[in-house]
């Protein structure tokens, strides 16, 4: 998994996988996956799934030609509320788009460090 900054200012971690390097098919497979690990998280409370792609077509926007699928899925791990200023970064998401021969998945850093290594752990065991 990378860490980078995407548009000068967003700090994101990526992993970019391999098709023969996971046991799932598809972007639908994938997020149902991350959903099971989600449910059965004492805090993690899932919200939904957010098809990007469709959004896009449906508003005539530009898809790379290379990009087949892309959907987020959402949920909040939230158990506390310090301030009101923590909910401009929640709920958090994590998105899969699937490539002609890769998938990637990806998440904003979110300002709790827990939640990035739980978020990392749940994507790297979608590796077979």
């Amino acid at each position: 998994m990378k860490q980078k900054i995407f548009k000068d200012k967003y700090h994101i971690f990526e992993i970019v996988f391999d098709k023969s390097e996971l046991k799932y098919t598809n972007v639908d497979e994938i997020l149902n996956a991350l959903k099971e690990k989600i449910d059965v998280h004492p805090v993690i409370a899932y919200i939904a799934i957010f098809d990007q792609f469709a959004q896009t077509k449906r508003v005539d926007g530009i898809i790379r030609e290379d990009i087949k699928d892309a959907k987020n899925i959402i949920f909040c791990f939230g158990k506390e509320i310090p301030t009101p200023e923590v909910l401009a970064v929640r709920p958090r998401s994590i998105g899969v788009a699937e490539l002609v021969d890769s998938y990637v998945v990806n998440f904003l850093e979110a300002p709790n460090e827990q939640a990035n290594v739980i978020m990392e752990e749940m994507i790297k065991s979608l590796k077979k």
